[in-house]
C-alpha cells in the first residue's frame, strides 16, 4: 500500500524508456508496461529514491503543490503496478 510518508524508489527491475508523452517503464519481472503520461512524473520516479518521503521529493521538484494530489495519486498506481516500491 502507498504511504506518502516513506521513502520510495524505482525498482531494479524496472527500464525506463523516454517517449515525446513522457515515458514507458516495463517491469522485466512481472511484465508489465506502464504509461508514464507527464514528463514531470518520470522527473519525479527517477528521483524519489534521493528524498526521505514523497513530499520532500515533490516540495523538490518543479510540480505546482496544486498538482501534488494527482502526483501522489500516479504514485500510489505505480506502487500497484510495481514500478515504484518502498525502500
Amino acid at each position: 500500500m502507498f504511504d506518502a510518508a516513506r521513502p520510495y524508489r524505482l525498482d531494479a527491475q524496472v527500464a525506463i524508456r523516454p517517449e515525446p508523452f513522457g515515458a514507458l517503464a516495463y517491469h522485466y519481472g512481472n511484465r508489465r508496461l506502464t504509461f508514464l503520461r507527464d514528463p514531470l512524473l518520470v522527473d519525479l520516479v527517477r528521483d524519489l529514491e534521493h528524498h526521505d518521503d514523497v513530499d520532500t521529493a515533490l516540495a523538490a521538484s518543479p510540480i505546482p503543490p496544486a498538482r501534488w494530489p494527482a502526483f501522489r495519486r500516479a504514485l500510489a498506481a505505480l506502487t500497484a503496478s510495481e514500478v515504484i516500491g518502498a525502500r
